[in-house]
């Protein structure tokens, strides 16, 4: 079993930045990737950004060139770095997590945090 514990959510006003950060603990052989999901009101989850233990990056077009993604693969960490942030960034943001449990692979969620941009 996999737990994922983000942090850094919160109220930012528009043009501003946020630090996402999300630790992954359990018995897990290896994270191949780990990313950022979002969900607005009304509206599917969506990849913000993700990023495998090779350091390999993928961003949505909506944040691209705004935010960076990072991982620390010892620490079993990632970071997700917005900047220039606009009102429609406006979601609950899932810290992701594929891993490799003995020798399947499983998908993980965190619980979610609330990032709310004001105009």
């Amino acid at each position: 079993q996999v737990q994922l514990v983000e942090s850094g959510g919160g109220l930012v006003q528009a043009g501003g930045s946020l630090r996402l950060s999300c630790a992954a603990s359990g018995s897990v052989f290896r994270i191949p990737a780990m990313g950022w999901y979002r969900q607005a009101p009304g509206q599917q989850r969506e990849l913000v950004a993700d990023i495998t233990d090779g350091g390999r990056t993928n961003y949505a077009v909506s944040v691209k060139g705004r935010s960076t993604i990072s991982r620390d693969n010892a620490k079993k960490t990632v970071v997700l770095q917005m900047n220039s942030l606009k009102p429609e960034d406006t979601a609950v943001y899932y810290c992701w997590a594929r891993a490799v449990v003995g020798f399947t692979p499983y998908e993980y969620w965190g619980q979610g945090t609330q990032v709310t941009v004001s105009s």
